[in-house]
C-alpha cells in the first residue's frame, strides 16, 4: 500500500464567505463546517487519487469563542493563541470541536456521519492524535463514563510523581506578564505547570508553547530525565507490567477513537514523548484494530528506527532530510545530486516515511519564504511522490498555488496558511467554485499534482516497484547533463520500468542520459530501441537503450519525463 493522503483543515477549508477581518470573530470571519465534506466534495477528493483524507483539527481545543449554553467550559482567551485557538492545544480529547458543526449539540453525531461518508467515498480518515500536552483549561466534559480526567488524581506539592499526568511547580503561580508582553490578566494557575514545549519553569515566553501544558510520561526532568517506566524489553517479558497512569490514559483516548472507525493516527510531536510508550500503545491499539496506521511526526533521523521498530510506527515525516534537501534544490542553494544521498541515509527505512512539500506547519510552495511561485516546486514533487514506496502527502491549496501571504491576526505575513484564525482561503474559495473557475495557471498546476497522485495510486511501478539511481553513471557529461539541476532514476516491477528524469531547470532540456549495465541486470530491463511512453503528459519518446550508451530525453521545464519502458 502506498498512503496517498490530502491534509485539509476543515476550519478553514469549507469557509468561504467570511469577511477576513483581521483578527475577527467567528461571527466575523466564519468557519468550515463538516457538511462541507458533501459526498460530491469528498468523490471530487478521492477522484484526485487520494486514499486517505487527513481531517487537522478534528478534537475539540481552546478557542476564544463562548460555547457554554452547549455545557462547554469558556476558555481564557489569554492562554489562547489566536480567535480560533490552535489545533493543537486539545481541550478535550473526547469531543468534537464545536467551530465545525452546524449544531454544536450534535457535533459528535455530525463527526460520526462524515466519517461514514469519507468511507463511502472510499477514502480512509487520519485523524490528530496530540501525545505530549494539552490546553492550559484542558477539562474533559464528554469523557466515558468511569474515565477519570487528566490531572484529577494528581499530587500538585511536587514537581513529579511517576503517577501525575502534568508537572508542577509548587508554590510558584504562572507569570503571564511575559507571553502577553505586560498586560495584564486574570488568568490564574497555581501552583503553576510546566509548559508543552518542555519549559520547566514559570515564566513561559510568547515563543513558548505558553497555552500548552506538558503531559507526564513517567520521566523526572529534574535528575537527568530519570525514567520511571518499563523498557521495551520489560514490556515484552511481562505484558501486564504496571506503566504510568498517563500511559493509560492516552491508550484509552486512542482505542475510543479508534473504536469510531478511525483509519490512521497522525501524531504530533511524536519524539517528544517516550519510544516506550508508543510501543505500549500502539501495541494495544493495532491487536483491536490490525488495520490502523500510525503516523509520527518525528524530526530527529537518529530516532527513526527506534520509532519505527520500537515504537510500532507505520511511517515517519520526511522533513529532515528529502524535504529540506528538495527545498534547497528549488530555490537552487542545493545541487539535485544531493538527493542521492538523502534516500541513503534512510535506504532500510525509505518504505516507511511520509513525503510532502507542505504541510500546516511549513511554508508554502508559492509564497517568497519558499519558491515564490508554485510550478517551480513541481519536480521536487515528483521526485517526493514517484521515488519509492513512501506515503505521499499533499497541503489543501497545494494544488492551487495558494501563497499563504495573508496576515490573518495571531499569524502574520509568514507564508504560512493560519492554523490560529478563522479566515477565507483564497485557494479554498477557489476550489469550491470548480475546475471551470481556474485560470490557465491554475489548471495546469492542478492538472499536473492531479496526474502524479493518480499515477501514484493506479501504477503499480511506483506503488510496487523497485528503485535504482542513475545519478553516479552519469556525473561525467556535464555539457549534456547537469547533476545539479536534473535528477534521474528507474523504477521497475514485474519486468516493466519507468525511466524518471527530472528537470528543476527554468527552461526545458534535452539530455543525454546513460543506464549502466547493472541496472538492466538488476532490474530486468530489456536493451533496444524504446517507443516510450511518458506517462504524465502522455506522449511518446523514441530513443535507442543500450547499456553504458548515451541516449537523448526531452524535458519539459520544472517538470519531468516519466517514460514506460
Amino acid at each position: 500500500m502506498k498512503p496517498l493522503i490530502y491534509q485539509v483543515l476543515p476550519r478553514l477549508f469549507g469557509n468561504l464567505k467570511g469577511k477576513n477581518v483581521v483578527n475577527g470573530s467567528i461571527s466575523q470571519n466564519g468557519c468550515g463546517k463538516m457538511s462541507y465534506f458533501s459526498d460530491e466534495n469528498l468523490e471530487r477528493i478521492k477522484d484526485f487519487g487520494y486514499t486517505h483524507i487527513w481531517l487537522t483539527g478534528m478534537l475539540a481545543h481552546a478557542s476564544a469563542t463562548d460555547y457554554t449554553r452547549y455545557g462547554i467550559p469558556k476558555d481564557n482567551p489569554d492562554v489562547v493563541k489566536g480567535k480560533a485557538g490552535s489545533p493543537y492545544a486539545i481541550r478535550d480529547y473526547y469531543d468534537i470541536d464545536p467551530d465545525l458543526a452546524l449544531n454544536p449539540a450534535e457535533r459528535m453525531k455530525e463527526f460520526e456521519a462524515l466519517l461514514k461518508r469519507c468511507h463511502a467515498a472510499g477514502l480512509k480518515v487520519v485523524l490528530d492524535f496530540v501525545p505530549n500536552h494539552v490546553a492550559r483549561g484542558y477539562r474533559s466534559t464528554t469523557k466515558p463514563e468511569g474515565v477519570r480526567d487528566l490531572g484529577q488524581d494528581d499530587r500538585t506539592d511536587v514537581f513529579f510523581d511517576p503517577d501525575n499526568n502534568f508537572y508542577y511547580l509548587p508554590g510558584e503561580t504562572l507569570h503571564t506578564e511575559n507571553f502577553l508582553q505586560g498586560r495584564a490578566s486574570d488568568y490564574l494557575e497555581r501552583p503553576a505547570r510546566a509548559t508543552g514545549n518542555d519549559c520547566f519553569h514559570a515564566y513561559p515566553s510568547q515563543n513558548d508553547w505558553y497555552e500548552t501544558v506538558k503531559l507526564n510520561y513517567g520521566v523526572d526532568y529534574s535528575t537527568c530525565r530519570t525514567r520511571f517506566f518499563p523498557t521495551v524489553e520489560e514490556q515484552e517479558m511481562k505484558p501486564d507490567c504496571a506503566v504510568p497512569d498517563t500511559w493509560k490514559k492516552m491508550t484509552d483516548i486512542l482505542l475510543y477513537w479508534s473504536a469510531k472507525g478511525i483509519d490512521a493516527f497522525r501524531c504530533d510531536m511524536a519524539e517528544m514523548v517516550p519510544v516506550e510508550f508508543w510501543h505500549y500503545a500502539t501495541k494495544r491499539v493495532k491487536a483491536a484494530h490490525p488495520e490502523l496506521l500510525f503516523i509520527a511526526e518525528v524530526y530527529n533521523p537518529a530516532e527513526y528506527r527506534n520509532y519505527i521498530y520500537q515504537g510500532g510506527f507505520d511511517y515517519l515525516y520526511n522533513k529532515v532530510g528529502l524535504y529540506d534537501t528538495l527545498k534547497q534544490v528549488v530555490r537552487q542553494e542545493q545541487s539535485a545530486a544531493a538527493l542521492t544521498g538523502e534516500w541513503q541515509h534512510i535506504d532500510d527505512i525509505r518504505d516507511h516515511m511520509l513525503n510532502f512539500l507542505e504541510n500546516h506547519d511549513e511554508q508554502r510552495i508559492a509564497s517568497p519564504f519558499f519558491a515564490g511561485e508554485p510550478m517551480k516546486a513541481l519536480p521536487a514533487f515528483i521526485v517526493s511522490a514517484l521515488m519509492d514506496k513512501s506515503a505521499v502527502m499533499l497541503y489543501a491549496g497545494q494544488e492551487l498555488g495558494e501563497k499563504g501571504m495573508d496576515g490573518e491576526g495571531f499569524s502574520g505575513c509568514d507564508g504560512r496558511t493560519t492554523i490560529f484564525d478563522y479566515w477565507t482561503v483564497d485557494a479554498y474559495r477557489k476550489w469550491a467554485e470548480g475546475e471551470a473557475e481556474f485560470n490557465e495557471d491554475e489548471a495546469k498546476l492542478y492538472n499536473a499534482y492531479r496526474n502524479i497522485m493518480q499515477l501514484c495510486r493506479d501504477n503499480e511501478i511506483v506503488r510496487e516497484g523497485n528503485f535504482y539511481d542513475l545519478m553516479y553513471v552519469n556525473y561525467d557529461h556535464r555539457e549534456s547533463f547537469n547533476p545539479d539541476r536534473q535528477y534521474a532514476f528507474i523504477r521497475s516491477y514485474r519486468k516493466q520500468a519507468l525511466l524518471i528524469v527530472v528537470n528543476f531547470d527554468e527552461s526545458p532540456r534535452n539530455v543525454s542520459l546513460k543506464v549502466p549495465a547493472h541496472a538492466f541486470e538488476f532490474l530486468q530491463i530489456k536493451a533496444g530501441q524504446k517507443n516510450a511512453l511518458d506517462v504524465l503528459s502522455n506522449t511518446r519518446q523514441r530513443f535507442n537503450l543500450q547499456p553504458d550508451e548515451l541516449f537523448n530525453i526531452q524535458l519539459p521545464a520544472y517538470g519531468a519525463a516519466v517514460l514506460k519502458i
